[in-house]
């Protein structure tokens, strides 16, 4: 796992731009704490920080072949699960490697089969190879989006980078967000390609961009696909644990410290006892660790989102399958921290967010980050198999818009209720979102025969595993590389995600329950209260502490008038949630504090020029 960047100018020498150069890779140090490089030649400069997973002396990037024709060098940032089988089938092809390493793997498979490289690796990817044979940069990201990756078209050429930061510390570059970017920021309906920066965009998942002296081209290798599931249920759950066992002994291979991120929720728990059962089998026993809050299980109290506290069902887990568990505990005062607040926008370069679930989400990783250097992760089983409220929820499932912003709504309120009128009039967001909903279902592929109601879900599947589960997976990736920790995500392996997306809803759903498949699948392994457990969303906390710390922060704004956040928010909405005697964890008034305060500190940080013209 790496940070990577570079940019291509056809009309210079960028050998006389290493300063340049430089401050673009430094930008992504967090990645990769372990080691620099960079690497320029003619029109080409390449960036990289490494974070050292596998081959700790060999994987030294940018890494570079000479070939009669020209050099093709890479940059390369994540991993692939398949390197020795793909390392194996080079070597009968006549490649000789010098490295371990699976960045090896993809250089020598770039020479062998071009950018139909992408098709035959199983992993998390992004990457770009300069190939001057051609003169051409080639940037390739994996199928579901779990790595991120951004470029900037220039008059010449092209910028690129793991996060939009190292864009933006090219001269070249402005620091602008327009109306598309605004509309962006205040929807939950992630548009692919759309990077909220003007003039930057997303290498969008499964798609391989190729920038030449002819311009830009775009080939898209992997589409979510509509196929016919014939296996009957006792073959499709077989199918589905043959699957997960591959899945997850092929992301444990590593050269550092590994462990499970695990809540007591069923994803994490059945990834936590295959990984488990996997290494027992090697003499080795799995770390695990757990996010909880100072008096919260003692404390809690049950709502229409979580019925029960994480914490006995993560020690269930960690007792059945023998895990080596620590339970990270936070409190108020740390999840309200400006630093802390600072440290997850500067993560994200964007202030959109989940307030006290992102700031947990950062500390429980720069904890791990102490004893481990690669956690596997359950993000996105949620999306593959049916898990959340909204999947059941009739008016979610019949409303002409993204299912999650029914539910987003109902518990949380809407988040235009923090703009001011002038700017909501101008962004029209509901506008935006229906023709974004729109966009996203028309190519939504329905099977011959195939029922209204089971089309309907299909859709719903459908906009879960291209749109929103990858709001989650650049959260997941940005909060984890902020502190140099890899996260593996086993539930986001495409033959598994092909496979489950096909099952009909009649199949993901047969006892009625949520993700009836993995549950079956991964019965066997474990306790029955996690079992019998309903689905309960990444914890929040419940402490008043923390929203009686948001009010204090929100006050000492408002003694700043002149900020720039009063020219998107409404500065009264903002003096009511703060002096209001309403209760002190109204989800509403929380999530508006949060949101303005995110928009403050972003604000300070990058300083963009915004525009509503």
């Amino acid at each position: 796992m790496c940070g990577i960047t570079g940019w291509v100018s056809f009309d210079r020498d960028l050998r006389t731009e290493q300063a340049t150069v430089d401050t673009m890779t430094e930008t992504m140090a967090c990645r990769g704490p372990d080691d620099r490089g960079t690497w320029i030649e003619g029109p080409a400069a390449l960036g990289h920080r490494r974070l050292a997973i596998i081959d700790l002396p060999g994987g030294r990037q940018p890494m570079s072949v000479r070939t009669p024709d020209g050099t093709v060098a890479l940059v390369y940032s994540g991993e692939a699960y398949n390197f020795t089988e793909l390392r194996r089938e080079l070597t009968g092809r006549g490649h000789r490697f010098t490295t371990d390493s699976d960045t090896e793997v993809v250089l020598r498979g770039y020479l062998e089969w071009g950018d139909r490289l992408a098709e035959r690796l199983n992993g998390m990817y992004a990457f770009a190879v300069w190939d001057g044979r051609g003169d051409r940069l080639v940037m390739i990201r994996d199928r579901m989006g779990i790595k991120p990756f951004y470029y900037h078209p220039t008059p010449d050429g092209v910028l690129f980078g793991s996060e939009p930061k190292a864009i933006l510390a090219h001269p070249l570059t402005r620091a602008r967000v327009g109306l598309d970017g605004l509309r962006e920021l205040f929807t939950v309906v992630k548009t692919p390609g759309h990077a909220v920066w003007d003039g930057m965009y997303e290498v969008e998942p499964g798609t391989v961009v190729t920038v030449d002296r002819q311009g830009l081209h775009r080939r898209v290798y992997w589409r979510l696909e509509t196929r016919p599931h014939t296996d009957d249920r006792a073959t499709s759950i077989a199918t589905v644990r043959s699957l997960l066992e591959d899945i997850v002994r092929r992301q444990l291979v590593s050269d550092v410290p590994r462990c499970t991120l695990l809540s007591g929720g069923l994803d994490s728990s059945a990834m936590t006892a295959l990984a488990a059962r996997q290494l027992a089998e090697r003499g080795e026993t799995v770390r695990s660790f757990a996010v909880d809050f100072a008096g919260q299980t003692e404390n809690f109290v049950a709502d229409e989102l979580r019925g029960t506290p994480d914490t006995p069902f993560v020690h269930d887990v960690a007792r059945a399958s023998g895990t080596d568990h620590r339970d990270i505990v936070l409190d108020a005062g740390a999840l309200a921290d400006p630093d802390v607040r600072a440290a997850v926008i500067r993560a994200r370069d964007l202030p959109t967010g989940l307030g006290d679930m992102d700031a947990s989400l950062y500390l429980l990783f720069r904890a791990i980050r102490e004893h481990s250097t690669v956690a596997l992760s359950g993000e996105s089983a949620d999306e593959v198999f049916g898990g959340y409220l909204q999947f059941f929820d009739e008016e979610a499932r019949r409303a002409d818009t993204f299912p999650w912003l029914v539910h987003f709504g109902r518990h949380f309120g809407d988040d235009i209720d923090i703009l001011n009128p002038a700017v909501n009039k101008a962004l029209d967001l509901g506008a935006y979102i229906n023709e974004s909903y729109r966009t996203a279902v028309a190519d939504i592929q329905r099977l011959d025969g195939e029922s209204d109601f089971e089309y309907r879900m299909r859709r719903i599947c459908h906009l879960h595993l291209t749109r929103f589960v990858r709001i989650l997976l650049d959260r997941k990736d940005r909060a984890s590389m902020a502190v140099g920790l890899e996260v593996r995500v086993p539930y986001c392996d495409h033959r598994l995600v092909e496979y489950v997306y096909n099952a009909p809803w009649s199949l993901k759903s047969f006892d009625g329950r949520e993700k009836s498949l993995l549950r079956e699948a991964t019965a066997d392994l474990l306790p029955k209260s996690v079992y019998d457990r309903v689905k309960s969303p990444y914890p929040s906390t419940q402490d008043p502490a923390y929203a009686v710390a948001l009010r204090e922060h929100a006050k000492d704004l408002l003694t700043r008038p002149s900020h720039p956040v009063f020219d998107l928010v409404d500065r009264e909405r903002v003096r009511r949630d703060a002096y209001s005697d309403t209760p002190q964890t109204a989800q509403a008034s929380r999530r508006g504090l949060e949101m303005t305060l995110n928009l403050a500190v972003w604000l300070d940080l990058y300083k963009p020029e915004l525009s509503l013209g």
